[in-house]
């Protein structure tokens, strides 16, 4: 593997998140060490040269806790251990040690909303008597009917089908997700202390920071008559809905801040808060909450220079209001990939997800121009590389994985797909597993090089050209791209601000200065536009002489006149 430098950031930074390059990783699909088709801490541990080679400040690792995998191991049966397929509390601190010694933080996955079925206090709940305070713990109510046999409200869950599951004594347990994830009661004060013990638990571990998942469904208030699923629909979203966005929820993160507050430096958190305004996401990133929410409004936005100005200007806006700093999104586990948005026709305010008829067509290869949508990708990340703020980078899009879409019906995971009937199914209910399919690392192997044993996703032939091994070392391939420009950002960082040059600036065109006196100009169109004068930093693509080609994003640095 090549050689990379660049300037670290000291671990001792308190602000190093507020414009830090995050990579996500799915820890069942990133590398396998024990050679069992599930990618695990053994397989992390043997990529460390990797992930310092990719320059990024920290790693966001998605749930590795015990888990049956309802859903992709955010059905939690155990929030301070880690699932044996995966490794041990052993390998856990070996892996912090050494991402800490490489240089780079150590951001997990918390999920606070719900617990699997299979946690010993919902196994408590259900052993336990109506009443019981193992079963307040949780929301159980008493059926509606004569007989108590309809559910207490006609709620559906996220992942589809009913919100409600009857156990054996008759009454009925809450599941805003898959009927293996009751929701937590917030009101009880064990579920409280028990995760203020849970954020210590992984912080003394060294941990530096925390996502939160679910975090707007927290806190709810369930009145002894529950509205309908209708009534749900029509009721405000100012802070008083029952289920989701409660203003109450800030009083469980002043709570959490107290805590994260107790470490030097301070542990930081990052809001995965699905609200319905730019306004009620701000309360999620106060200085006395959890400090920073997610934006993915760039990840929904169109290839178009108006609609990432859009964003970005709005974006930048709220952050103003906060003190705190913005997200920026283009790919991540739950989402199509965006080299794969980005090759298909623009959305054009559609309210659907980018790419989901795509998909659910089961991915026709006429419709998807691949190499458009990977040069787009690339120009597109280079312009989020240079915005102010975080970066959050999901693992494989800097090899421009495309999203795999014809996966088997049988070999399917997402509990949204097992739950829906194929004339329900849109792109929800079709899953989020193309996404989630084991990166490449060789161009060869049984799994290219994921591990010794296979997948547990299958990986297309494709893979090949964009596996790891393909691409080191090779100059102009995305992956070297993401290597160069991470460094770069880093030595280049400055003031949480920019300035947009409106004499650059157009219908095609968006530009803008980093204090420092460098210049990101993206070209969105077609058509290639005169390049101003300067030292070209970096480049998407190769340029053409003076110009900047369409579809390509260019870093320089300022000629002095």
């Amino acid at each position: 593997m090549s050689e990379h430098h660049s300037v670290e950031i000291p671990l001792s930074d308190a602000d190093w998140w507020r414009q830090a390059a995050v990579y996500q990783i799915y820890p069942r699909s990133f590398a396998d060490g024990t050679a069992d088709g599930i990618g695990d801490l053994t397989g992390i541990i043997s990529r460390i040269d990797y992930l310092r080679s990719l320059n990024v400040d920290a790693v966001w690792l998605s749930p590795f806790y015990p888990s049956a995998l309802a859903d992709g191991g955010y059905d939690v049966d155990d929030y301070r251990d880690v699932d044996p397929r995966i490794g041990t509390l052993e390998q856990f601190d070996e892996l912090v040690d050494l991402l800490h010694g490489a240089g780079i933080r150590v951001i997990v996955d918390l999920v606070p909303n719900h617990s699997s079925d299979r946690h010993a206090w919902f196994q408590e709940a259900l052993a336990s008597p109506r009443g019981s305070n193992a079963r307040e713990r949780y929301i159980f109510r008493d059926g509606t009917g004569p007989d108590g046999s309809l559910p207490p409200a006609d709620w559906e869950s996220i992942f589809g089908g009913p919100a409600w599951t009857q156990v054996e004594d008759g009454q009925w347990y809450l599941h805003s997700f898959a009927r293996e994830q009751p929701d937590f009661n917030w009101d009880h004060p064990e579920v409280r202390a028990d995760f203020l013990h849970t954020l210590r638990f992984w912080s003394d571990r060294g941990v530096d920071g925390f996502r939160v998942d679910v975090a707007q469904g927290l806190a709810k208030e369930l009145p002894e008559q529950l509205p309908t699923k209708a009534q749900l629909k029509e009721m405000p979203k100012d802070g008083t809905h029952p289920l989701w966005d409660r203003d109450d929820v800030h009083r469980i993160y002043a709570e959490w801040r107290r805590v994260f507050n107790e470490y030097d430096p301070p542990r930081m958190a990052v809001a995965e808060a699905w609200v319905d305004t730019p306004e009620r996401r701000a309360k999620y990133a106060t200085p006395d909450g959890l400090g920073q929410a997610f934006n993915f409004d760039l990840l929904e936005a169109d290839f178009k220079a108006a609609d990432f100005r859009e964003v970005i200007d709005f974006s930048l806006e709220q952050v103003e209001k906060t003190g705190s700093t913005t997200t920026w999104v283009l790919s991540n586990h739950d989402q199509i990939r965006h080299a794969t948005r980005y090759g298909l026709p623009p959305r054009n305010g559609s309210p659907d997800k980018h790419g989901a008829d795509w998909v659910i067509a089961g991915g026709p290869e006429e419709q998807l121009d691949r190499e458009l949508g990977i040069r787009r990708a690339r120009t597109a990340t280079m312009l989020e590389l240079a915005l102010p703020g975080s970066a959050y980078l999901y693992q494989g899009e800097e090899l421009g994985l495309h999203e795999v879409a014809d996966i088997p019906d049988e070999q399917r995971q997402d509990p949204a797909f097992w739950r829906t009937t194929p004339e329900s199914r849109g792109f929800d209910g079709l899953g989020r597993d193309g996404c989630r399919v084991p990166i490449p690392w060789t161009r060869g192997g049984s799994s290219f090089g994921f591990g010794e044993d296979g997948a547990h996703l299958p990986q297309p032939d494709w893979f090949a050209e964009h596996a790891v091994e393909a691409q080191d070392g090779v100059d102009g391939s995305t992956l070297e791209l993401y290597r160069e420009v991470l460094g770069l950002r880093r030595t280049l960082q400055g003031a949480e601000e920019l300035r947009w040059d409106e004499s650059l600036c157009g219908p095609d065109v968006l530009a803008f200065d980093r204090p420092g006196g460098w210049l990101t100009i993206t070209n969105f169109g077609s058509d290639p536009v005169p390049l101003p004068a300067g030292e070209v930093l970096a480049s998407s693509m190769p340029l053409d002489g003076g110009e900047l080609p369409g579809a390509t994003t260019v870093w320089l640095r300022r000629s002095e006149s």
